[in-house]
C-alpha cells in the first residue's frame, strides 16, 4: 500500500497479513480523495475502525491539522503507530484503542468536532447504520464537513441519520462509499 497524494505521496505503509484487518483498497482510497476536497489544510479528521490508518494517513499527507484514529484492536493500534512514525505524522495524530461507541460518547462529552469523519467497519454487520446514528447523536461533524462510510454493496445503508443526509454514493466492485453531510 502507498500514500496516493500530498507530502508523503508514493511512500509505503504497512498492511497486515491475514484477514483480521481489511485495508481500504488503493483505488477506492484514491476515488474517495478525488471526490473530497484535495486540500485538507487545517482540517480535523476522525477515523473510526481505523485498521491500518490509511485514510487518516492520506488526509495528514494532504495537510490535515490533526487526526484521531480509533480502533479497538491492539494489533491495529500498533500498526497505525508504526505507519504514523514511518511517515513522521505522530505529532499530528492520536490513537485510541477503544470501542467506537465509547470513543463517540467521550467525544460528544468533550464537545469535539471534525471536518472529516471516516468509517470503515467490518462488512455486513450493520455497523454503518449503528455508527452513523451515534455520530448524528454525538453532533461531532462540523458544518461543511463530510462523514464517509465504506461498506459492502450488500449492506443496506439509510439515506439519513438525524441531520446527517447521504449526498452521494459511489460503487467500486463490491465496495460502496457513502458520503454524508449535515442538512440545512
Amino acid at each position: 500500500m502507498r500514500i496516493i497524494g500530498g507530502t508523503a505521496r508514493g511512500r509505503r505503509i504497512k498492511a497486515p497479513k491475514g484477514s483480521t484487518i481489511r485495508p481500504t483498497a488503493d483505488r477506492v482510497r484514491e476515488a474517495l480523495f478525488n471526490i473530497l476536497p484535495r486540500d485538507f489544510s487545517g482540517r480535523q479528521v476522525l477515523d473510526l475502525f481505523a485498521g491500518t490508518g490509511s485514510l487518516s494517513l492520506e488526509a495528514l499527507s494532504r495537510g490535515a491539522a490533526s487526526a484521531l484514529l480509533v480502533d479497538q484492536s491492539t494489533e491495529a493500534a500498533g500498526l497505525i503507530r508504526g505507519n504514523l512514525e514511518t511517515l513522521g505524522f505522530m505529532d499530528r495524530a492520536r490513537i485510541w484503542s477503544t470501542p467506537v461507541g465509547k470513543a463517540l460518547s467521550r467525544l460528544a462529552e468533550e464537545g469535539a468536532a471534525y471536518d472529516a469523519i471516516f468509517l470503515d467497519p467490518p462488512y455486513d454487520g450493520g455497523w454503518v447504520n449503528r455508527t452513523m446514528s451515534m455520530i448524528s447523536r454525538a453532533g461531532i461533524l462540523n458544518a461543511g464537513g463530510a462523514a464517509v462510510a465504506e461498506h459492502s454493496a450488500r449492506e443496506r445503508v439509510d439515506e439519513e441519520y438525524g441531520r446527517l443526509v447521504r449526498r452521494d454514493c459511489r460503487r467500486y466492485g463490491g465496495t460502496v462509499l457513502s458520503f454524508f453531510e449535515l442538512s440545512n
